[in-house]
């Protein structure tokens, strides 16, 4: 079986690679999508669109721009994992679980315990939560290979 996977989240540390080595190693056959994770290029994402602006109104063009690769990528997927980092709180994340959520589309989370309150009602609906991305390719490799 193959997957499609996109992975949602935090941006400031190698969990991304962490998965898709891990995964590769594994031999699982597995396609990985992301938002853009270069944080200036996303937040530049809306600025050709007009004149420059900063605050809300470049935010909410730059939000637009990035949510059709976003949407579109989480609608493709067959599943998507979404990681709440320790340093950023990732509203954009509990969005995305948000959204996977009214779609039916299964998702996972990825986080430390020390957020499980915060985030009980995002867990909740979840198919799993991990804490490494390593509980993440044994979950792929379990739903891939059984």
């Amino acid at each position: 079986m193959s997957f499609t996977v996109y992975l949602s989240g935090e941006i400031h540390t190698e969990w991304r690679e962490e998965i898709r080595l891990g995964a590769g190693a594994a031999g699982l056959d597995v396609a990985f999508t992301a938002p853009v994770t270069d944080h200036d290029a996303s937040d530049a994402a809306g600025d050709h669109l007009g004149p420059q602006s900063e605050g809300f109104w470049r935010d909410h063009k730059s939000s637009k721009v990035n949510a059709i690769r976003t949407k579109t990528l989480i609608e493709r997927s067959d599943l998507v994992v979404v990681r709440f980092g320790d340093k950023y709180k990732q509203w954009n994340a509990a969005f995305d679980a948000g959204y996977c959520a009214a779609l039916g589309k299964p998702y996972v989370t990825l986080h430390g315990d020390h957020i499980v309150h915060p985030l009980k009602e995002v867990d909740a609906a979840a198919m799993a939560w991990a804490t490494t991305p390593a509980e993440v390719v044994e979950i792929l490799r379990h739903v891939l290979r059984g």
